[in-house]
């Protein structure tokens, strides 16, 4: 399934705004740290791996698509 994801810097959270993913991440976009970050939080609320998720798109964008198998 894939999901549109809009990153927010600076805070921790996640929640979902009409069928986008809203996702609030603390690490800077530096060396793939934010990347990595947002892997981890949808991997997280849907309570699956984190080798599941894998974002599609948008690699140096705030907005993203990401794939959970």
């Amino acid at each position: 399934m894939r999901y549109q994801v809009k990153v927010r810097l600076k805070s921790g959270f996640i929640e979902d705004r009409d069928g986008v993913l809203v996702v609030g991440i603390k690490a800077l976009p530096e060396k793939g740290k934010a990347n990595q970050e947002l892997v981890k939080k949808p991997a997280k609320y849907f309570e699956v791996s984190e080798s599941k998720v894998k974002i599609i798109s948008g690699l140096s964008s705030r907005n993203k698509v990401i794939e959970i198998k």
